[in-house]
């Protein structure tokens, strides 16, 4: 199978799996909405959340993955089985020890990291004490996401996908049947989300055992932590912590920032950007994680060709996906907020806000694509020092729009400095790709460019002439609502396939058979 089958194959295996996650995470989402809605609870939730989660990055899906990866799969077809297993499980041991000591460090000093995260709600009484309480609930869950990562690492060598991708369903089934049976039991009803966290973080490690063990990986403590690949592994991971470190400290710029403006703002930010990574959960990183392990087996045998055309089917699957659905997302914003969330405590002002910042960060969907399938050229490479510089200069510009753009348009502002910050990462990671190979050979994904962005034109003016057919700000109309939206979508992307087709847009089969693949499996 050629690597251009294997990573449409294992994009799409990725893209389902993610895309159930999605789903539940949408109807997660939808449950905090209408429980808690958008204030006080809900934003201290999203900020002390977003420590462990930005761990999660730190240790698990970025350092650790872009590491271990391209080592364990050249050990693995170079050397056998034996070797790969031996290093597997001196990493999990080396894990293990790592992760117990950073949990323990983290529940210990939640009070000053919550201190420095959300300063902003230190002017109002209760709120920075609330926020390092759920913290501490929550930090155990970095402990068993790293582990995951580590067991998604090998069981992706192997070509497996479907489980690991799907992990994050148990993660947010956990957090809405806590939710529902647990909010009325304790004295601050939002403390039942963070036990969700907790549990759900351990169930998707645990389903994970059984899978690894059928490919008969028997992980066991190994304490030779001076193996040369276990440190050739740590030392690829520093630069790669430093990379991912300062990636998300731009989302912990952007919810420190919010923590000045009025309450509500963190809430608006966070539900914005959840529908935001909802196509990018689903394709974006499916393909990036595909991509790797295909440019990784490219660049041990040395096929420089087969790793630029393996790069170009993934840049021009991206702008395939991500133009419309960036389009999409800007028009839909306030349509999809208003059906899903629009009940409870969350009323028609949060869904106008909450869209505000969706269709801000909206048109950043391609550049965040970018980014995502170029970093793992260089990983592939074992390069993990390049991306570190970049993301360096990536957050200087995302902290500098974001002090510019704040004071006249408040969390919006925040919201458009992001995706500011992420047009100029991935022009800087081309640029420097392009310095590093030499040409790129870019031209066929330009001419595809031209050809997807009169279809995307075409398919925008139709979407927003149905969706002016109903008033998405007034209360109820769920089926009305319901079905126009999902109607326009449907449409839209009839008449976007149908564009791609009449334009004659390279691939544009590939993706259509991907998505088609996948609605008809599910």
């Amino acid at each position: 199978m050629s690597e251009r089958k294997n990573i449409t194959r294992a994009t799409g295996v990725l893209g389902l799996a993610t895309g159930l996650s999605r789903i539940a995470g949408l109807v997660r989402d939808m449950v905090v909405a209408g429980l808690f809605g958008a204030g006080f609870g809900t934003d201290a939730f999203f900020v002390a959340f977003t420590i462990p989660n930005l761990l999660r990055r730190f240790f698990a899906e970025g350092s650790l993955t872009a590491a271990f990866v391209p080592t364990y799969s050249q050990i693995y077809h170079r050397e056998g089985k034996e070797q790969a297993q031996e290093v597997a499980n001196i990493c999990m041991t080396l894990l293990v020890l790592v992760m117990t000591g950073v949990t323990l460090l983290g529940i210990w000093g939640s009070p000053w990291l919550v201190e420095l995260i959300g300063h902003g709600f230190g002017a109002v009484e209760g709120k920075l004490e609330l926020t390092d309480f759920l913290n501490r609930i929550m930090f155990p869950y970095i402990f068993f996401v790293s582990l995951l990562a580590l067991l998604t690492g090998i069981l992706n060598i192997m070509g497996h996908y479907f489980v690991p991708a799907a992990s994050p369903l148990l993660l947010n089934l956990s957090m809405i049947l806590c939710a529902l049976w647990l909010h009325t039991r304790f004295e601050v009803g939002i403390t039942a989300l963070a036990v969700g966290v907790v549990v759900g973080g351990a169930l998707q490690l645990l389903i994970q055992v059984p899978v690894v063990r059928s490919f008969g990986i028997r992980l066991r403590p190994d304490f030779h932590f001076g193996h040369p690949q276990v440190r050739r592994i740590a030392w690829l991971m520093l630069p790669g912590i430093a990379g991912v470190a300062i990636y998300q400290i731009n989302v912990v710029v952007s919810r420190l920032l919010a923590s000045f403006l009025p309450e509500g703002s963190v809430s608006f930010l966070y539900y914005g950007q959840r529908l935001f990574e909802f196509p990018q959960g689903i394709f974006i990183v499916s393909l990036a994680q595909a991509v790797l392990p295909a440019m990784s087996r490219q660049v041990g045998s040395r096929d420089d060709q087969g790793f630029r055309e393996s790069l170009h089917y993934a840049l021009i699957l991206i702008a395939l996906i991500t133009i419309p659905a960036s389009v999409g997302l800007y028009l839909c914003a306030e349509p999809m907020l208003s059906l899903f969330f629009m009940k409870g405590a969350f009323v028609a002002e949060d869904v106008r806000q909450t869209a505000l910042a969706l269709a801000a960060y909206a048109p950043g969907l391609f550049f965040v694509g970018i980014s995502r399938v170029v970093v793992p050229a260089f990983y592939a490479r074992q390069d993990t020092r390049t991306p570190v510089w970049i993301s360096f200069w990536t957050l200087l510009v995302n902290v500098t729009l974001g002090l510019v753009l704040m004071r006249p348009f408040g969390h919006v502002g925040l919201a458009a400095a992001l995706t500011l910050a992420s047009v100029f990462n991935s022009g800087a990671l081309l640029w420097t790709l392009r310095r590093k190979l030499g040409p790129l050979g870019l031209r066929a994904v330009v001419s595809a460019l031209m050809r997807i962005l009169p279809a995307t034109v075409i398919m925008g003016a139709a979407v927003w002439a149905l969706l002016r057919l109903v008033p998405w700000l007034e209360p109820g109309r769920i089926w009305l609502k319901g079905s126009v939206l999902g109607g326009t979508i449907g449409f839209g992307c009839l008449l976007f396939a149908f564009g791609c087709m009449l334009f004659r847009v390279p691939f544009s089969e590939e993706a259509v058979n991907l998505i088609k693949g996948k609605i008809l499996r599910r």
